[in-house]
């Protein structure tokens, strides 16, 4: 059954700090660009379309100053206005007058003119104004469609001119001797959108840069930021594979409590761990001492009682033994830090196994593998798995036993060739149960093989049986390796199929 979108969702932001930090960081940084800009862009319009019409009254309060009647009763202007837009045919920049009938209040509806004064730049257009006039002295602002269907913002206003003179008079409306105007600027909204479309690409240009520049300074913080949680997964990788036995490295004051608290667990559980193989061993030796009078106790008599209390017993010390060093790999096997180095191991008991087997003259052979090799693991406890597996390989061997060792990713794979006789297929499982021996003849408990096993398997760990090059018995065991980048780096020698 699959998950809905917001709980998957959910997981994912759980799944990755990175992940959650960039995206609550980009939300925001492109929300704050697009609320900037939006801002920015509105202020830049107002402020256009204020200066717009601004200009439009400026040019308005010129018309107004310019305008007179003439001697012949025509009304014009004194002096041309300074623009020269006005001058030139359809600039978008255009002045028009309309005179008005002066029987008829100026704030009522018009229908028809008087006369009409119109700038150059109007050419053989004409501004259709909208019908009512503003009262004297008012400014009205106004949008209406001008020359080539371009749509132009107009201010307005009515003045009235006194006949014959060159002023205006706004305070005496009704006298029947002035006469009214309608004084019209217009312009092209282009003038306007055009530098607002201009500020609007620049400004979009540089939010975006800033952006930019946020984004990747949020990557850089998150990188820098998460870079201690980074050292600390190293430092724990450290002591997982046995190059440490705490925490080391410089942390920053948010996360150095979290690492004393974890290299004062890890001292506890040492301690524990340190406690409880002491225990086992106290309980081991109390056992061996009574079990040891009975067995001294017994070995003067060769009744079939004595015969059964020393086997007993012999039964009873190899039980202790196994038991402990299961007790003993159990305590130990989850302690972090352990690293035993495989080479000294290895050539220690291939000392001791020359020594024990002198009298068989046993070629005893330790092939050539990287240096950096350990396990990670307790010394001892490898030497238990190893010297039981070299012990059982020398006791069947005819006269040569090969150790070949090498890492495969983050395990550690060991063999153990001999040319004896080795073992049937079907019978490979049952020399793995504790007591069994594939040959009555051959001296010893049938414990080693049981032992190694479960000392492998405590380890998660395993051990195998196979044909031998040599013609014996192969011996196949993969434990935990420690440093196993370094071990793969240096590599090893594989053992021949």
């Amino acid at each position: 059954m699959s998950l809905p979108a917001a709980p998957r969702f959910a997981l994912f932001a759980r799944g990755s700090l990175r992940i959650r930090l960039l995206a609550g960081t980009l939300f925001w940084i492109a929300a704050s660009i697009a609320v900037a800009a939006w801002g920015l862009s509105s202020l830049f319009r107002e402020h256009v379309a204020t200066q717009f019409h601004a200009e439009l009254k400026t040019h308005l309060d010129q018309l107004t100053a310019q305008l007179a009647v003439d001697g012949k009763g025509q009304a014009t202007l004194a002096m041309p206005l300074s623009d020269p837009r006005l001058s030139l045919p359809y600039s978008g920049l255009y002045w028009q007058v309309d005179e008005l009938p002066a029987e008829v209040d100026s704030a009522s509806a018009r229908t028809t003119l008087a006369g009409r004064l119109r700038s150059r730049s109007l050419w053989d257009s004409v501004l259709a104004v909208p019908p009512d006039a503003p009262a004297d002295g008012e400014i009205h602002q106004h949008r209406l469609s001008g020359p080539g269907g371009s749509m132009l913002g107009m201010v307005e206003r009515v003045i009235r001119v006194e006949e014959g003179s060159g002023g205006t008079e706004g305070s005496d409306a009704g006298r029947r001797t002035a006469r009214a105007f309608r004084l019209i600027v217009a312009a092209d909204e282009q003038l306007m959108r055009e530098p607002v479309s201009r500020f609007d690409g620049a400004l979009w240009l540089a939010l975006g840069i800033l952006a930019a520049g946020l984004v990747v300074a949020a990557l850089v913080q998150v990188i820098v930021g998460l870079a201690p949680l980074r050292t600390l997964r190293a430092a724990l990788g450290r002591v997982r594979d046995g190059d440490a036995q705490r925490l080391e490295g410089r942390f920053p004051a948010e996360i150095a409590p979290l690492v004393d608290e974890f290299n004062t667990v890890l001292a506890q559980n040492a301690e524990v761990v340190e406690r409880a193989r002491t225990q086992a061993g106290n309980l081991a030796h109390a056992l061996k001492t009574p079990l040891s009078v009975l067995a001294n106790a017994a070995s003067g008599k060769h009744d079939e009682l004595a015969r059964l209390i020393v086997g007993q017993v012999d039964t009873a010390k190899r039980q202790v033994d196994y038991h402990l060093a299961r007790a003993q790999v159990a305590a130990k096997r989850c302690l972090p830090g352990a690293r035993t180095p495989l080479r000294a191991s290895l050539e220690a008991l291939l000392r001791t196994m020359r020594r024990i087997h002198a009298e068989r003259q046993l070629e005893l052979l330790l092939r050539p593998f990287a240096d950096s090799l350990a396990f990670r693991g307790e010394e001892q406890d490898l030497q238990e798995i190893l010297g039981n597996l070299l012990d059982n390989a020398c006791k069947w061997a005819r006269s040569r036993v090969e150790v070949a060792a090498c890492a495969t990713g983050d395990r550690l794979r060991i063999t153990i060739d001999d040319d004896g006789q080795g073992i049937a297929t079907s019978d490979r499982d049952a020399v793995f149960r504790r007591g069994v021996r594939a040959d009555q003849q051959v001296p010893g408990s049938g414990l080693g093989l049981s032992i190694a096993d479960d000392l492998a398997q405590l380890y998660a760990g395993e051990l195998s049986l196979a044909d031998s090059p040599l013609g014996g018995l192969r011996v196949v065991l993969s434990l935990p390796a420690a440093g196993s980048s370094s071990g793969r780096s240096a590599g090893g020698r594989p053992d021949p199929a």
